[in-house]
């Protein structure tokens, strides 16, 4: 008699697995952003509260769980021989349940947007546009570690920002509010690029064309740190220009913190990336918030 299991393959998803593959510790940045973005409207929540509650649900629960799915779907080869328990390779998510996954979420991204106004639904549009080429071939611009990584910073950060304030103001904000968001989304590139150091073996296996496989590993780490620090020297001297000397110190003074974590960072990038990632963003976005706050006094349509 055989041993093999008898237990029947699974039709359709488990709830849980479905979240796995949403991975929602991803969805936290662009709801920030998008945070961001209402701050710096200066339009107060409680006018709008339904669509702030719904802006967050689409730019984290819909928009960047869409990419996490697309992610996943296209990666299912790689992932089955380097991480075989993930849901789609382990079979938790059976057949092409993955893509039918990849299908629905953007339908749903879409149509929500749809409901907030013509600006916020042309920014979903790009986003899922970008979400899509980053990993379905042949475009793939995961596999480019300058392209790739601008796609996820303006996607994350920019049309995240962009979206909370086009919610708040019902129309296309104005120029600083999008100059704010544009700045900061160039400095995420280098976040992002923080991501990429504990992949190294594995892009160079797989071909994967990061900075760090590119660059090398400390001209990728020089490379991160400045532009990461660059947008934000620009932002300071935009407020001070702006006449907001009290938010033009705070982003003053985290960017003086981010560049003591970077000194340390750049003597060991590959062992200290994640620490530098944990501690360095978490500054970076209280500068982000700090220079939402300095402008919401300006109002914000265009």
């Amino acid at each position: 008699m055989s041993n093999a299991s008898t237990h029947p393959v699974a039709l359709r998803p488990a709830p849980s697995a479905v979240l796995e593959v949403l991975h929602p510790i991803t969805w936290f940045p662009p709801m920030w952003a998008f945070a961001c973005g209402v701050v710096s409207s200066g339009v107060p929540i409680s006018s709008r509260w339904v669509e702030v509650i719904a802006g967050i649900v689409l730019c984290g629960p819909l928009l960047v769980a869409t990419s996490q799915v697309v992610n996943d779907w296209f990666d299912r080869d790689v992932d089955a021989i380097n991480e075989p328990n993930r849901p789609i390779p382990s079979g938790r998510i059976p057949g092409r349940w993955g893509l039918y996954l990849s299908f629905m979420w953007t339908a749903a991204s879409l149509l929500l947007a749809s409901l907030l106004g013509v600006w916020v639904f042309g920014a979903a549009v790009l986003g899922l546009v970008l979400a899509w080429i980053y990993s379905m071939p042949p475009l793939r611009l995961k596999q480019n570690g300058w392209l790739g990584n601008g796609a996820c910073a303006i996607t994350y950060e920019g049309f995240a920002w962009f979206t909370g304030a086009a919610v708040m103001l019902g129309g296309l904000p104005h120029w600083w509010i999008v100059t704010l968001a544009l700045l900061y989304s160039a400095g995420a590139h280098g976040i992002m690029t923080l991501n990429d150091f504990k992949s190294i073996e594995g892009d160079i296996k797989t071909g994967v064309g990061s900075l760090p496989v590119r660059l090398g590993v400390d001209n990728a780490a020089r490379t991160a740190c400045a532009v990461m620090a660059i947008p934000q020297v620009l932002v300071v001297a935009l407020l001070l220009s702006w006449d907001r000397p009290i938010g033009a110190a705070i982003v003053c003074l985290v960017l003086v913190l981010q560049l003591a974590l970077m000194v340390r960072f750049l003597r060991a990038p590959v062992a200290r990336a994640t620490w530098f990632s944990g501690l360095g963003v978490a500054l970076y976005v209280m500068g982000m918030m700090a220079s939402a706050v300095a402008v919401s006094s300006f109002g914000g349509a265009a």
